[in-house]
């Protein structure tokens, strides 16, 4: 089973605002493959289209739709680079994949730019960049330092911006500084997964929703992936499930630390009101632990949202946005909350990623700690290079067992019980279309 996500995929902004999904019935009798992929996420699919240019033969499962999983319900925020800044990053993984992984995801926004351009996706790509704003003055001093690790690494991409600076620039004063990074922009995630879907079904990948992987087994000299009303052959698994992943290969379920994410959609503001929050509409997010985001689509919705799995069923259902819209832009003054969703992410207990190889011709990738759009579509095409002969030697991240995470459990419940402060009140109860003090 699947993380707890709390709202139905049909509740969120995306569902509702996101391109038709490509056509992928469920699989039905025996098929055989170069590939088969399992999981139709950013990876999943990024692998499958990949392979396909190449002229593989590609069969992807996804036990739901295209993006049910954390890809069609996240902020939609494409991110250069991980959460760490690089030097640390370097540290953790060590100075020569480290180095190519820091190169690597901070260019990793500009593969996905070209395959929106190259097939035309329509997700509402917007090259604003995002701006990251600190709530202390030692938060501040830490992101000028990751705009200068940068800087040596010859990226001059990354703006400083002091407090009258940033307060112009969001529309808020509740910060002291912040930094944009200009590789970075905003998408609509379900209608991107959705279109990298589809580009994949037009290079030849085959693609079936509603069907779910229940084992990968050996037989003779391929795997077998099994399925309740088929099976696909193929000379290679990847394993793209990621937070949303269960008992499919022993130890991968527990292998991330499942975290909850949130958001709120406002009624359209309308081009007089939308001045008034986030001006340049970039979208931003701050340095707290439990972090504040906040952007808008197209069609000017205020998006907020937050960390960790909404508990218990309060009154109220709009407290929580409520309150934060009050502290973050008070003159937006009242407005109609629109929708709510949740999704799940894959965290690690070092925030980096992880590429696995359990068995020879088996593939996993996962873990991308809330930035899953650039790092996932890159290592998506990673690994259908890998799975098409790439020597391990020249991957991005070292090969490493799949271990389960000690006490994961219980570092499940420090994030849940650090995060519940923000997210007790008001994320439970479904919203309506309608105007203020009319929700439940």
């Amino acid at each position: 089973m699947g993380p707890p996500d709390v709202h139905r995929m049909q509740d969120s902004l995306w569902y509702a605002s996101a391109p038709p999904a490509p056509a992928a019935p469920p699989l039905a009798g025996a098929v055989r493959a170069d590939v088969a992929i399992i999981g139709g996420g950013f990876t999943g699919c990024s692998a499958a289209l990949h392979l396909a240019q190449a002229g593989a033969r590609v069969v992807l499962l996804e036990a739901d739709e295209i993006g049910f999983g954390g890809s069609g319900r996240n902020a939609g925020l494409v991110n250069a680079g991980l959460w760490l800044d690089p030097d640390e990053v370097e540290r953790r993984v060590g100075p020569e994949h480290g180095a190519r992984l820091v190169a690597a995801l901070g260019d990793a926004p500009k593969l996905v730019f070209a395959l929106i351009e190259r097939y035309a996706i329509a997700c509402d790509l917007r090259r604003h960049g995002v701006m990251r704003v600190a709530h202390s003055a030692g938060a501040l001093a830490g992101l000028k330092e990751h705009a200068a690790q940068w800087l040596r690494r010859g990226v001059a991409a990354i703006e400083v911006l002091e407090r009258a600076a940033t307060e112009a620039a969001l529309g808020s004063p509740r910060y002291c500084g912040a930094i944009i990074d200009h590789r970075s922009a905003t998408i609509q995630p379900l209608g991107y997964v959705r279109g990298l879907a589809g580009a994949a079904l037009t290079e030849g990948a085959a693609l079936h929703g509603g069907t779910r992987a229940l084992a990968i087994e050996r037989a003779g000299s391929a795997w077998c992936v099994r399925t309740a009303r088929g099976a696909v052959s193929a000379d290679h698994v990847i394993v793209a499930t990621n937070a949303y992943s269960d008992e499919l290969w022993p130890g991968l379920r527990q292998s991330t630390i499942p975290i909850g994410c949130f958001m709120f959609a406002t009624e359209p503001l309308g081009p007089n009101r939308a001045r008034l929050v986030l001006p340049a509409e970039r979208a931003v997010y701050d340095t707290q632990r439990a972090m504040y985001f906040a952007r808008l689509d197209r069609d000017r919705r205020l998006i907020l949202g937050s960390l960790g799995y909404p508990t218990g069923r309060p009154a109220g259902g709009v407290a929580w946005p409520r309150r934060v819209l009050a502290r973050l832009f008070p003159q937006l003054g009242e407005v109609g909350w629109d929708y709510h969703w949740s999704g799940t992410i894959g965290f690690t207990p070092d925030h980096i990623p992880r590429l696995h190889e359990p068995a020879p011709g088996v593939l996993v990738a996962l873990g991308y700690n809330g930035r899953g759009i650039a790092p996932g579509t890159f290592l998506g095409s990673t690994l259908a290079k890998r799975a098409l002969g790439l020597a391990a030697g020249d991957l991005p991240l070292p090969v490493t067992p799949v271990r389960p995470i000690a006490l994961r459990a219980l570092r499940q419940r420090f994030y849940q019980t650090a995060f519940r402060g923000l997210a007790r009140v008001g994320v439970w109860g479904r919203i309506r279309r309608a105007a203020p003090g009319a929700l439940a």
